[in-house]
């Protein structure tokens, strides 16, 4: 399954899993200190992928947003998905 960049977000073909936004993505980055070749190695992606994650030029895999979410959640980055579209760290 692919997303497929829609006017300003992301839409999923199956929002399930959830969603996170480019702009989530860089913040959460940002907050940890982390640079995109450090998510990209610990989320197991390439340096590639996470650059069209926080760029939003192009499709990307679901299984690799899965990773790099999963990868922002366990160092301790919360999303929010509701109207505040936000990230924050986990208190």
């Amino acid at each position: 399954m692919r997303l497929f960049n829609v006017w300003r977000g992301w839409v999923a073909l199956r929002h399930d899993w959830g969603m996170i936004t480019p702009r989530q993505t860089r913040a959460a980055r940002a907050m940890l200190g982390w640079s995109r070749q450090d998510l990209a190695d610990r989320a197991l992606v390439s340096l590639s992928t996470v650059r069209r994650i926080e760029e939003a030029g192009s499709d990307v895999r679901v299984s690799s947003l899965k990773s790099v979410r999963k990868t922002l959640e366990a160092a301790g980055v919360e999303f929010s998905n509701r109207d505040d579209d936000g990230v924050r760290m986990k208190p």
